[in-house]
């Protein structure tokens, strides 16, 4: 039975390439990318627009998803951690979740064939 799991990163935007080329070397063939808006900590943050204050309660993120291969799992997030790490509040978090199961449309492969 093919063990796999889905890594869910929230990053800063600025690190996403960072966290790319740190991946690239583990052999990963694709990840999805998709811009959010969060808040953790960090609580959002105050503008001042036409003389008025308000607050943003919701900050950009990254949001990069990748299926893996149960082995792969500690390389991908140690990987991550360097890569995304800049000391400061709201570096973000990985989350690791069961996968059950994958299917490459095209060819009908499936299980970590299908990655």
């Amino acid at each position: 039975m093919d063990l796999m799991k889905l890594m869910t990163a929230i990053i800063k935007p600025f690190k996403l390439d960072d966290v790319r080329e740190a991946l690239a070397p583990l052999g990963i063939q694709g990840l999805t990318v998709s811009e959010v808006k969060g808040f953790g900590r960090q609580k959002g943050q105050t503008e001042i627009y036409r003389g008025a204050e308000y607050r943003i309660s919701f900050l950009p993120k990254i949001k990069i998803e990748i299926a893996v291969s149960d082995t792969q799992v500690e390389q991908v997030i140690e990987a991550i951690l360097d890569a995304a790490h800049t000391g400061k509040i709201g570096d973000g978090k990985i989350f690791v979740s069961e996968l059950n199961q994958v299917i490459r449309i095209r060819t009908r492969e499936t299980g970590n064939e299908a990655l």
